[in-house]
């Protein structure tokens, strides 16, 4: 199956809607993966990397500060993946395709994701929309939607960095739990 992948800005106090919150905890957030914010650069961010399979069960989940460019986190997410189990014989690392957004379209990095026996479809900067690769990118912007869901991962509250990132991959397993039990 189709590896999808793509990285958002979970803002660390702004929500989706670019509320602000009510108390004045947006001017002591610091720590570890947390960086100016690309669209408002007064206020520290961070942000959440994703690679899922192709029915968006997440596979692998990074937290990096939100000045941070996506495509650095393209080979770690790549290396995170764990072994997947199943078949008699040597257990899968590698997914066959990798789908990306623009974000990740940088020609070093595809030589890469190809040298590792991965074939990327990354879409290019500049070009039109409409090439097609939404078809299978939206997997993964569903699969945010289920992480987000989760309120303490949709605008960070947390200080210290791996708390955060706890909570984050705790969210992930019960996104696999109840893809599973979906299943059954």
């Amino acid at each position: 199956t189709p590896q999808v992948i793509r990285s958002t800005g979970g803002n660390s106090h702004a929500g989706p809607e670019g509320q602000q919150p009510h108390c004045g905890a947006a001017e002591n957030i610091t720590g570890q993966h947390t960086g100016p914010s690309p669209v408002d650069r007064g206020r520290a961010g961070s942000k959440h990397h994703l690679i899922t399979d192709g029915h968006g069960t997440p596979l692998a989940v990074l937290l990096t500060g939100g000045n941070r460019n996506d495509v650095t986190q393209l080979l770690p997410l790549l290396d995170a993946i764990p072994p997947v189990r199943g078949r008699v014989g040597r257990p899968r690392r590698r997914p066959d395709s990798l789908f990306a957004d623009r974000g990740y379209d940088h020609d070093v990095y595809r030589d890469q994701v190809r040298a590792r026996g991965i074939v990327p479809a990354i879409a290019h900067r500049g070009t039109l929309h409409g090439t097609g690769l939404g078809t299978y990118r939206w997997v993964v912007e569903r699969s945010f939607v289920w992480l987000h869901g989760f309120r303490r991962l949709r605008i960070r509250w947390e200080r210290r960095a791996d708390i955060h990132e706890a909570l984050l991959k705790l969210a992930c397993c019960v996104i696999t739990h109840r893809r599973l039990r979906a299943l059954r």
